[in-house]
């Protein structure tokens, strides 16, 4: 392990799809696991994540959890998935039973069970072994229009995953939403009791969330999606798209129940869920009081804390040069946030920041770095 030092990247921001589809079909499949490998790494373990797979300058430690074993799980855009038992890192690729080496989202259920969502569907550990899980083309929508596919983004990519309290899977793909009830996949707008009045297709869909209350949130990614937030009550599906912007990346509950939001255009906003009967973006969407930095950069993810200090990555885009990017820290309440709260503590892009249960601040960046915050220093745990 090294110590964090500034190093100038040049950084090409995510590319953005557009593609059109139509949700139709049957709303279920039962579940198939197809080939199978057993679950250990052909190259032996790393006190580093040293990168293997000829990825880029430009492909990033994209996502990340702590277990409830206390392991570490990393997804890479161009390696694969990482293992961290906290000495030692662990690599899993293609060849170890990956559906690809491009994962975007990994969520550990309820049960124990790891899973990972890839540029190439759904994979799971199951009996020491990576199971890729299909979802049958019996169910999934038809796909009129290819042109804006790419190796990364594609129909297949899982984009996002996060199981609800009745231990429903939910799955956010490059074609739509699905769900996973232990038994089948359903897909969530084939179901005709859905109400769906603003005509939601719910593609790209970035991050997804079940609050205090039960309903479910949708934070809409890059077009062709670009639907902005959506909400589930159980029977209606609600859009908003507050100063028309469309593209958020993650949504987080604070600890007061409002939510709060990672945005490609504006910054940090909040949104007062105690107003949530209205359902009017200008009575309860509003913006953060934060540095312009943030609000001219790229937000991609957004946490607070579990003592509710608000963390903030950004990235900046090709044409903002490279200091607006980075890990920003504000330790105001929510409730009443000032620009000079907030504090950068990394100049470099950040693509995704989680905290572990010793409260450090674990994130990735391009060129495949990890790094970890223990409050004091900044530890890189890459080549």
């Amino acid at each position: 392990m090294s110590k964090y030092y500034p190093l100038k990247l040049i950084y090409t921001f995510l590319l953005g799809l557009i593609f059109l589809s139509s949700c139709k079909g049957q709303s279920k499949t039962p579940l198939q696991s197809e080939k199978s490998s057993e679950l250990k790494a052909i190259l032996p373990a790393q006190t580093k994540l040293i990168k293997t797979q000829g990825s880029s300058q430009y492909d990033v430690v994209f996502c990340g959890i702590q277990d409830k074993q206390g392991n570490f799980w990393f997804g890479t855009t161009g390696d694969g998935v990482y293992k961290f038992d906290g000495k030692l890192f662990t690599q899993f690729t293609l060849k170890d039973g990956l559906s690809s080496n491009c994962v975007m989202c990994i969520l550990e259920d309820k049960a124990g069970t790891i899973w990972f969502g890839t540029s190439n569907g759904i994979c799971r550990i199951e009996d020491n072994k990576i199971i890729p899980i299909p979802i049958s083309f019996a169910i999934r929508p038809v796909i009129t229009d290819n042109s804006y596919y790419n190796e990364t983004s594609n129909k297949n990519t899982v984009w996002s995953m996060m199981q609800d309290k009745s231990g429903k899977i939910w799955i956010g793909t490059g074609e739509c939403v699905y769900y996973y009830d232990g038994k089948n996949f359903t897909r969530f707008l084939a179901n005709d009791n859905v109400i769906n009045k603003d005509s939601v297709t719910l593609k790209m869909v970035a991050d997804i969330l079940e609050d205090k209350n039960g309903t479910i949130w949708f934070a809409s990614g890059m077009p062709p999606g670009y639907e902005g937030l959506s909400s589930f009550d159980g029977k209606t599906l609600k859009n908003f798209r507050p100063n028309k912007e469309g593209w958020f990346r993650n949504v987080e509950e604070s600890k007061n129940g409002n939510l709060i939001l990672a945005s490609r255009h504006y910054g940090v906003w909040t949104y007062d869920a105690s107003l949530s009967e209205g359902y009017g973006p200008g009575k309860s969407f509003s913006g953060y009081s934060q540095p312009k930095d943030l609000l001219n950069g790229s937000l991609n993810d957004i946490l607070e804390d579990r003592a509710g200090n608000l963390w903030v990555a950004s990235d900046y885009g090709e044409e903002l040069g490279d200091t607006l990017g980075g890990l920003w820290y504000s330790h105001v309440s929510e409730s009443n946030p000032t620009e000079k709260t907030f504090i950068k503590i990394f100049n470099k892009e950040v693509s995704f920041i989680f905290e572990d249960k010793a409260n450090s601040i674990w994130f990735g960046t391009r060129n495949m770095g990890l790094y970890c915050y223990d409050r004091k220093i900044i530890t890189k745990f890459s080549e």
